[in-house]
């Protein structure tokens, strides 16, 4: 009996020591629930009911910080622009904003140029940053990059600037030179020599003005309306005819070349002004008795065959940091060339949006003293829309009494120009 009830007591007392501990565990996890992590401190829940939706869509890169300045919550366009690192604000400025607005209430808003990242070329960042207390312990910095609005800014600007000054040249030369014919009446001769002056600058002005209208409308109009398949071999016989007196000038040789009867898609006047831009360009950088290419090539893209024209010279060639402006209006790599030849500075920007307005694009490699190599690649003309326009076989040019066709064959390859049968000017 005496063990009986040994036992009976221990178990009794084991029984309410474990409803004791299991008590005590329960109160303790109630607490710890209940308790304000670090983690809940920095979630969804600190915002102000609705913030989180609304920074999710704005196109600013959104940072929101806290009394200590942490990142509360921040949008992946922020992370990308680099405002943010290691979870915490990562520009000084922005961070000393943040704390003068936490501490008086007050909206600020402030332009900074920033470091890029990425880029070895210390290329800086435009970007507005407006900071905004949210409710009584948070901060909101709303960052807007301003970089390529103000690219754009300053290209519109220059355009402004340099169009004015590429009037005001040939305008006042004109001027100065009719005043000189009035006061050389009674010399024949230096009236014919202020009349040649005359000719001069009053062509350069009508090239200039003609140009404007050409950009003008290739910004504006949509090339594909009047779409018809063009030869590829008539935009090359064109572009060299027009550009033969400058090249017999200066005894450059140009050469015709690469694959024969390839046909592009678009409008005709636009496609013989753009290759005829390239090859006068290209006559135009190039030193006396030197070489000009232009040579066509069929090659295969995913969304149909393109054409490929290179255009090839043997000149001053460009700079790395012209490559990126030289199809920017009225940009001339030499500017004292330019004015020499006549040039407007208008002829690659010309180029560059007759490419885009067809769908294609205009590419350049070039190395200093070693001469350049633009090429135009474009949609080739499928035999579909050939025959919905009504045009022959893709490859055959029917002439206009006997129906023959020109027995084109096909010459060297498409990036060796120079060594196709050569075309003197």
């Amino acid at each position: 009996m005496d063990v009986n009830a040994a036992v009976a007591a221990a178990a009794a007392i084991a029984g309410v020591l474990t409803g004791v501990i299991a008590v005590l565990a329960f109160r303790w996890s109630e607490r710890e629930q209940k308790r304000p992590t670090r983690t809940s401190l920095h979630t969804d829940p600190v915002l102000p009911p609705g913030v989180d939706t609304v920074l999710s869509v704005l196109r600013s890169s959104a940072v929101v910080l806290d009394e200590s300045d942490a990142v509360v919550k921040a949008s992946s366009a922020a992370y990308a622009l680099g405002l943010v690192r290691g979870g915490k604000l990562a520009v000084e400025p922005m961070i000393l904003m943040a704390r003068d607005t936490r501490r008086d209430g007050e909206i600020r808003q402030v332009e900074l140029d920033l470091p890029r990242r990425g880029t070895g070329r210390g290329e800086a960042l435009a970007v507005s940053a407006r900071v905004a207390p949210l409710g009584s312990r948070l901060v909101l910095l709303l960052v807007e990059d301003l970089t390529e609005a103000r690219r754009i800014e300053a290209v519109r600007r220059d355009f402004v600037a340099n169009v004015s000054h590429e009037l005001k040249t040939p305008v006042g030369a004109l001027s100065l030179l009719s005043e000189a014919v009035m006061g050389a009446s009674e010399e024949p001769e230096a009236v014919e020599r202020f009349a040649g002056r005359m000719q001069i600058e009053a062509t350069r002005l009508t090239n200039l003005v003609q140009e404007l209208i050409d950009l003008s409308r290739v910004q504006n109009d949509d090339p594909l309306e009047d779409a018809e398949p063009v030869r590829v071999d008539e935009l090359v016989a064109e572009a060299i005819d027009r550009c033969r007196h400058q090249a017999g000038t200066k005894q450059i040789t140009m050469a015709a070349g690469g694959t024969a009867d390839l046909r592009l898609w678009g409008n005709r006047g636009q496609l013989a002004a753009a290759l005829g831009n390239l090859v006068e360009n290209a006559v135009n950088y190039s030193p006396a008795r030197t070489r000009v290419g232009i040579a066509a090539r069929r090659v295969t893209a995913p969304g149909g065959d393109l054409i490929e024209i290179a255009v090839t010279d043997q000149g001053i060639g460009i700079s790395e940091k012209d490559k990126e402006r030289v199809f920017e209006r009225f940009y001339r790599v030499d500017p004292a060339r330019s004015r020499a030849t006549g040039g407007t500075g208008l002829g690659l920007a010309i180029v560059k949006h007759v490419a885009a307005s067809h769908s294609g694009e205009v590419t350049v490699w070039s190395s200093e003293g070693q001469g350049s190599t633009f090429t135009l690649r474009l949609p080739e003309a499928g035999s579909d829309r050939d025959r919905a326009s009504g045009d022959q076989t893709p490859g055959l040019d029917e002439d206009d009494e006997t129906g023959q066709t020109d027995g084109t064959t096909t010459v060297s390859s498409p990036y060796e120009p120079f060594s196709a049968p050569e075309v003197h000017p």
